[in-house]
């Protein structure tokens, strides 16, 4: 039977655990694959708990609007005073705002939906060296997998605001993009906030992807609304968003 050092075990499970299996012996494949079955399967009931705990914290809430942004951004950057207004008139018109819960943009959105005394929602995220909860959350579940966190923050909602930020804000769109493309998931409101920030994709978006490749369709530019006019942002939200019951 085919043999494989220890450490390639150790690497692909990743535990932390069961380190009974002296150093720089070998192991069988089936065993291997049994212990990465038992680890699959343990963290899928971990997550399915964060689920719970999270869904418990959202379900509170008959409105919610999730905000995205860069959690490296100072509260008196203009982006994280935009964040904060729209939050602040997003809180005022019933909606609750859920954010990552972190520093940035996230912390600019629930201090603006803390202040005008509605709803501020964190899920956060249990990281070894930064993204501690910030003080302005009314309700918030920590989660140690990305993969459950990003559930809560995207499925859960009626509506999707990005503000300026950078790899994680853009995972973040493009996947609810292509949710919505596919018809995955209904369609709601995706708005993209900061004119400056958000027009060279914009550009990218329709005369690389859509014209000079054609790997999109037209109506997909119309997945996304681009605007800084708070206004609009809340007619848009509140031309899609369900009846208060």
């Amino acid at each position: 039977m085919t043999q494989i050092q220890t450490e390639t075990v150790e690497e692909v499970i990743n535990t932390g655990e069961n380190q009974s299996t002296p150093a720089h012996t070998v192991v069988p494949h089936t065993l291997v694959r049994e212990r990465i079955l038992e680890e699959a399967q343990g963290r899928l009931m971990r997550v399915g708990e964060e689920f719970e705990g999270g869904f418990a914290v959202l379900e509170k809430y008959h409105r919610t609007v999730s905000i995205f942004g860069s959690a490296r951004l100072p509260q008196d950057h203009p982006a994280a005073l935009k964040a904060y207004e729209v939050a602040a008139h997003l809180a005022r018109a019933g909606y609750a705002v859920a954010t990552g819960g972190g520093n940035g943009i996230m912390e600019a959105a629930n201090h603006g939906a803390y202040d005008a005394g509605g709803g501020s929602i964190g899920i956060n995220i249990q990281l070894p060296m930064e993204q501690n909860l910030n003080p302005y959350t009314t309700d918030h579940f920590t989660f140690k997998h990305f993969f459950a966190r990003k559930v809560l923050l995207t499925l859960g909602s009626h509506a999707y605001i990005y503000c300026p930020g950078g790899f994680g804000t853009l995972d973040e769109l493009f996947e609810i993009i292509t949710l919505m493309q596919t018809k995955k998931i209904p369609r709601a409101p995706i708005i993209l906030m900061g004119d400056h920030f958000w027009k060279p994709l914009d550009s990218f978006i329709r005369h690389v992807l859509l014209e000079g490749f054609e790997v999109i369709s037209p109506e997909d530019t119309q997945l996304y609304t681009i605007t800084e006019d708070i206004d609009e942002i809340v007619h848009i939200i509140e031309s899609h968003a369900p009846a208060e019951s």
